[in-house]
C-alpha cells in the first residue's frame, strides 16, 4: 500500500457491497496520478455487476499501480476479454447475469491461460472447487478487504509469470524469441542493437497500451541506460526504421505520453 492517506468511508450496506462496515482507502488523488514506483504498468477486468464494489476496487487498485477496466455481465466480460485488449488477470464474480461466473471461466479456459482470481458472495466448498477445477488460479470470498485482494493478485502473477528465458512472443507479424534475444517480421530477422531489443520486447509485452515514455526504459529492465526523452524518442525512431514502418502505422506516438505497439 502506497503511503497516500487514507479515509474511512462508512458502508452501510456493506453485505452487499462484500466489505467490511468501514473500509480505509486512498483519499483522491490528483488526475493521472500513479504509484509511488512512478509506474501504473499491470491492466485487470474486473468482471462484476457491482457498480458500488467496482469504484472501491478501481480507486484502490490505480493508488497501487492497477489500471483497471469494468464488465458488468457475463457477455461484456467475455466481449472485453476477445476485444483484443492486453489484460494481465481477470478478477471474476460467480454471479453474473447473462452468463454466470464459471461459464465464462470454462469459455475463457478454452482460448487462454490468463491469471483468474474468482470473487463471490458464495463460500460453498463445491462452489470453490468448481471454480478451481475450471483453472480459477485463486478464489475470494465475500467479504474481503481490497489489500488482500491485491496480495493475492499479486501473489497469482508471481506464479503464473513466464520464464522469460523460455517466452515466445508474437504480436502480428512479429514473433519475439526472448532467449534469443531475436525479433522476425514477417519471416524475416529484424537487425536490432540490445537496447532496442528491450525497448520493442517492452511495448510487444503491453500491446494495444499506451506506454509512457518516462517509464519506457524501466519497464524494459534497462534502468541502467541514463538518457534524456528526445534520446528514447532517437531509438524509437531507429526502431521504426528497421521494421519499415517509416508511417509509424505499427509503433505510434500518442503525443505528450509515449508510444503504444498496435495489435495489426
Amino acid at each position: 500500500m502506497t503511503g497516500a492517506p487514507l479515509r474511512l468511508v462508512p458502508l452501510p450496506e456493506a453485505g452487499k457491497l462484500g466489505f467490511e462496515a468501514f473500509v480505509a482507502i486512498p483519499a483522491p488523488a490528483a488526475a493521472g496520478a500513479v504509484s509511488s514506483s512512478g509506474v501504473m504498468d499491470l491492466n485487470v477486468l474486473i468482471v462484476d455487476d457491482d457498480e458500488r464494489l467496482y469504484e472501491l476496487l478501481a480507486q484502490y487498485l490505480a493508488e497501487n499501480g492497477v489500471i483497471s477496466k469494468r464488465a458488468a455481465t457475463g457477455p461484456a466480460g467475455l466481449k472485453a476479454i476477445e476485444s483484443g485488449e492486453s489484460f494481465d488477470a481477470v478478477l471474476l464474480d460467480v454471479m453474473l447475469p447473462g452468463l454466470d461466473g464459471l461459464s465464462l471461466l470454462k469459455r475463457l479456459r478454452e482460448r487462454s491461460q490468463i491469471p483468474v482470481i474468482m470473487l463471490t458472495a458464495k463460500g460453498d466448498e463445491t462452489d470453490r472447487v468448481v471454480g478451481l477445477e475450471l483453472g480459477a488460479d485463486d478464489y475470494l470470498a465475500k467479504p474481503f478487504s481490497p489489500r488482500e485482494l491485491l496480495a493475492r493478485l499479486r501473489a497469482v502473477l508471481r506464479r503464473t509469470q513466464v520464464d522469460p528465458n523460455k517466452e515466445q512472443l508474437t504480436v502480428g507479424s512479429m514473433s519475439f524469441d526472448v532467449a534469443a534475444r531475436n525479433v522476425q517480421k514477417g519471416g524475416r530477422t529484424v537487425e536490432l542493437t540490445g537496447l532496442e531489443f528491450d525497448l520493442l520486447l517492452a511495448l510487444a509485452r503491453r500491446a494495444g497500451r499506451v506506454v509512457p515514455r518516462a517509464n519506457l526504459l524501466e519497464l524494459a529492465g534497462r534502468s541502467d541506460v541514463n538518457v534524456s526523452d528526445r534520446t528514447v524518442d532517437v531509438h524509437v525512431s531507429h526502431i521504426r526504421k528497421k521494421l519499415g514502418d517509416d508511417d509509424a502505422l505499427l509503433l505510434k506516438t500518442v503525443r505528450g505520453v509515449g508510444y503504444v505497439l498496435t495489435r495489426e
